[in-house]
């Protein structure tokens, strides 16, 4: 029986290559026909429509941008739903709130079918090299299943439990990331402004304690001003939505993070929601513009902090 994939954009289209390069007999389906030409070309079949992924595919890996876009795909809410999804997997790979992965699952499994959520941390570059990290929820037998069938993209896997332990996981790895990142952007436009070599601010942080594998990429990015996409802003954005709304559900505060979500905002209204998340350096460059006009004096700051000495 094939493997079925749904959803080839940026994050999809790498995942299901790596699935097509290790063997796995694969079906694959997007709303976007040109973007399969280039699975069809590693071994894929490619089905016409979602229904026939379904009807060749005993599991269904989909990786959709949004909760619209996965009802569709599933004609959830219509009688081809039951159907579509009786006897098989669905495995949501994609970012959603956790109340609606937890809906679904419901809704699969009153329609006789099993579902894992499936969530990666990492990007673009992560998925096109198999390096993603995947957490896993769901029933034990579908996620034991399942956790072979991801070999190929992550390499590692967690157990998150109970849907929605999964996403609810990636929203607290992406919170430290969305902040990290951000960070490190106005740590650039920091130096920048005042004058520093921002080549080697990417040096030094290189070389100590904070470095990763995210400060050093998305440094050589702020660096070169190269915004070419890995996570988009846009994407950012929602996770950044999907996270604080999260956090409301159960009363916590998430200072940062509705700083962040501010910025990204202003980010995507400037046309750079399909750049990457660096691209946030925008944003903070609109607004030191806008509070000090090129040429303008800069209000004095408060005094530094005196130090006291015994």
């Amino acid at each position: 029986m094939h493997v079925g994939f749904i959803g080839l954009g940026v994050m999809g289209q790498p995942m299901a290559g790596n699935l097509a390069r290790a063997g796995t007999p694969l079906v694959v389906g997007n709303r976007t026909p040109g973007r399969c030409a280039p699975l069809r070309a590693l071994g894929a079949e490619v089905a016409a429509s979602p229904g026939e992924v379904f009807d060749r595919a005993g599991t269904v890996i989909l990786m959709l941008a949004d909760e619209t876009a996965i009802d569709d795909v599933l004609g959830r809410g219509a009688p081809a739903f039951a159907s579509r999804v009786a006897g098989h997997t669905v495995v949501h790979m994609g970012t959603t709130s956790a109340e609606y992965s937890a809906g679904l699952q419901t809704d699969v499994r009153a329609a006789g079918g099993r579902y894992v959520e499936a969530p990666v941390s990492g990007s673009r570059v992560p998925a096109e090299r198999g390096e993603l990290v995947g957490l896993l929820a769901g029933d034990d037998d579908a996620v034991a299943a399942v956790r072979p069938l991801l070999a190929p993209l992550c390499r590692e896997t967690f157990d998150c439990g109970r849907v929605p332990g999964a996403l609810l996981m990636k929203f607290s790895v992406n919170l430290f990331l969305i902040t990290l990142v951000t960070g490190l952007a106005e740590a650039f436009h920091f130096a920048e402004r005042h004058g520093l070599d921002r080549r080697l601010l990417r040096d030094v942080l290189d070389a100590g304690p904070m470095a990763s594998a995210v400060s050093r990429v998305k440094g050589s990015k702020l660096l070169e001003r190269d915004f070419s996409v890995q996570a988009a802003a846009a994407d950012i954005l929602k996770n950044n939505r999907l996270i604080a709304e999260a956090a409301r559900g159960t009363g916590l505060v998430s200072p940062l993070l509705d700083v962040c979500h501010a910025l990204y905002g202003e980010t995507v209204a400037q046309g750079h929601g399909g750049e990457d998340m660096a691209a946030v350096l925008h944003a903070l460059e609109t607004r030191s513009e806008a509070a000090h006009p090129a040429g303008a004096s800069a209000t004095p700051g408060p005094p530094s902090p005196r130090v006291s000495r015994a």
